[in-house]
């Protein structure tokens, strides 16, 4: 018997699996477009750049850790 590398055994149970799927074809058909749409389209409406609206270019850095140390101080110390 051939002994044959742990990603090649990996890679061809896999591969046979999906091959003799019926549903599942469709399943993660529907698994991809639902990833597609929050990664892609909902992150373009819902999630807009912060950093480039509110940072000058090339100083995104110093305006996170300005943002960083103004938080953590705390303004009413009574």
């Amino acid at each position: 018997m051939e002994r044959r590398g742990f990603l090649y055994r990996t890679f061809d149970l896999y591969y046979d699996g999906f091959r003799n799927m019926r549903l599942g074809k469709t399943l993660w058909a529907i698994i991809l477009i639902k990833l597609f749409i929050m990664f892609a389209i909902l992150k373009v409406f819902f999630f807009p750049n912060y950093l480039k609206e509110h940072a000058p270019k090339g100083g995104e850095s110093d305006y996170v850790a300005s943002e960083f140390i103004e938080r953590a101080t705390p303004t009413d110390i009574n």
